[in-house]
Order: structure tokens, then C-alpha cells, then sequence
């Protein structure tokens, strides 16, 4: 995967976050090793209103996008919000299915979900886990440690206890310089609590984080790109795929910006993320997303 491939799929549409090599890992010969995985966030399947007339389509292109790939990823993750809330539990369900279906195209199988509010708030996660598995779980790839923390089940947007103490007994197997990499939904540090752009108890997950050296987390749920930094560690939100969020506390509230026709798709995009795999860093492009 290359620039090019990258400005080619731009061109082809989408709203994905694109994440070509992490760093610190290497091959078992030692040679230092690239992989790539795609991050889909907030395609919100059912909502209908004016922030997005064309909302059925979205994600749709994404995943023809994806698939217009010359060289496939090693995987797909969608950071949460798969569907928008409902409180008919099915209607819930049909949206879920209906998701599925649709993401069901993707050519490369190898696809994890997380859950956002709008999924899993109203049930603890109920209907999630009947169509797409564990809320949060961890798992490796090409020498890299994934873990997937779930700050949405919990209607009052926290963690908790239960799932604290398994991510400090799932940390505790890697070494404090192994390359770790979170998904979550919501931002693990406080961004703008008012407008639910915060983990209640999200300081406790970063300080089991904290010995580790080489931590980068990303998230979905604001609707834009965002970075931050906690110490070491590194945030960095996606644009989402449905439309877009005023930027953290610009207003009084979150409400999004009205749908310019003209520019359908303005504050949706995608990011491409390099690494040198031999000094741990990232280099992070961000492109709009362009009209199919």
C-alpha cells in the first residue's frame, strides 16, 4: 500500500479512516515488517434526517472504496455507532442485520466491531453481542497487541470495574515495550464531558496503559479528526461516515453543521497513517473525501 493507492482510493469515495503499518513490530526473522488494517467509524445504518439526506448510500460507497483496494488490508475494525439508537429493540435488530448485510460485501473477511451508544446504550449490548460477538476482547497480529475496550455498554459511559481489572490482566502478558494498539469508541480522556465526549472512569484506563511505552489509541464517536496527547500515548479520533460534528466545544451544542448539497460529503474523509517500523513513528496524512 502506497500513496498513490491511497489518493486513488480517495478519488473512488468512502469515509474511512485508512491506517497502513504500525510500528514496533517486526517479522520472525527480525526484519523490521508492514501491515495495513482499515478503520470504519460511525456509518449510523438507519438514521434519516437532514444532516444527511443521502444517508442510505454512505456506507455503501465505503465499502465499495474498500474494496477498489489494490492490495487488500489484513483487516477491517468498525469503531462503533454501527447503527443510529432506537429505542425498538427490533428495529434495533433489523438495522444490525441490515448492517451486516451490507458490510458483508467487503471482500476481505477479517472484520471486528466494537459497539458505540447508539448500539449497545439501550440494552448493555444485548442485540450487539447476538450479531457480532464480544463487546471487548483483545487480539494479536504481525507482533502488534490489539485490545478493544467497551466504554459504551454502560449507559452512564464508563468502563467499568469488572472490565478494568481483565484489560490490567490482559496488559499484563506483554512486555512494557511491546507495541500495544486500543480501539474504543468514546475518547478514554475528557474532550468535552457536556457534550459526552468523555469516559467517566476513562483515567483508570489510561493509567493501566501508562507503564506501557508504546500505546497509540483510536476512536470514533466526535465525527472528526482529532489528536491528542495523554504523556506517551497518542489519540487520534476518525471522520465519520455519516456527517460531521462541530469541533469540541465551539458551540453550546453538538448539533451538526447544516447538509450543503453542493458538498455532500464536506467533513467526511479518510487518513492514511505510515510507519517506520524501525524507530516507532507515525506519519499521518489526512485527505477529504471526494465526491463518487
Amino acid at each position: 500500500m502506497n500513496r498513490r493507492n491511497f489518493i486513488r482510493l480517495g478519488a473512488a469515495g468512502g469515509g474511512a479512516v485508512f491506517l497502513a503499518g504500525l510500528p514496533g513490530f517486526t517479522r520472525a526473522a527480525g526484519a523490521a515488517a508492514d501491515f495495513y488494517f482499515v478503520q470504519l467509524s460511525d456509518s449510523h445504518w438507519g438514521y434519516a434526517g437532514p444532516a444527511n439526506p443521502d444517508a442510505t448510500h454512505t456506507l455503501k460507497r465505503a465499502v465499495a472504496a474498500v474494496n477498489a483496494l489494490d492490495i487488500a488490508p489484513d483487516f477491517i475494525i468498525f469503531t462503533g455507532d454501527l447503527t443510529h439508537t432506537t429505542d425498538d429493540p427490533k428495529e434495533r435488530r433489523q438495522r444490525m442485520a441490515e448492517f451486516r448485510e451490507i458490510v458483508g460485501k467487503l471482500k476481505v473477511k477479517n472484520l471486528r466491531f466494537i459497539p458505540g451508544e447508539h448500539d449497545a446504550s439501550l440494552d448493555n449490548g444485548a442485540a450487539f453481542k447476538e450479531f457480532f460477538g464480544p463487546t471487548h476482547y483483545s487480539f494479536d497480529h504481525q507482533g502488534v497487541h490489539f485490545v478493544t475496550v467497551d466504554n459504551v455498554s454502560d449507559p452512564g459511559a464508563s468502563i467499568g470495574e469488572a472490565q478494568l481489572a481483565w484489560l490490567q490482566a490482559d496488559l499484563a502478558g506483554q512486555a512494557k515495550d511491546a507495541p500495544n494498539v486500543v480501539f474504543t469508541h468514546r475518547p478514554l480522556f475528557d474532550l468535552v464531558p457536556k457534550w459526552d465526549w468523555a469516559t467517566r472512569d476513562g483515567a483508570k484506563a489510561i493509567e493501566l496503559l501508562l507503564p506501557y511505552t508504546n500505546v497509540t489509541v483510536f476512536y470514533g464517536h466526535i465525527h472528526q479528526e482529532n489528536h491528542h496527547q495523554t504523556a506517551h500515548i497518542a489519540h487520534h479520533s476518525a471522520t465519520s461516515l455519516i456527517f460531521p460534528l462541530p469541533a469540541p466545544g465551539s458551540q453550546d451544542k453538538r448539533t451538526p453543521p447544516p447538509w450543503d448539497p453542493a458538498q455532500p460529503e464536506k467533513g467526511l474523509g479518510f487518513r492514511e497513517v505510515e510507519a517506520q517500523a524501525r524507530n516507532s513513528a507515525y506519519r499521518i496524512t489526512e485527505f477529504p473525501m471526494l465526491k463518487v
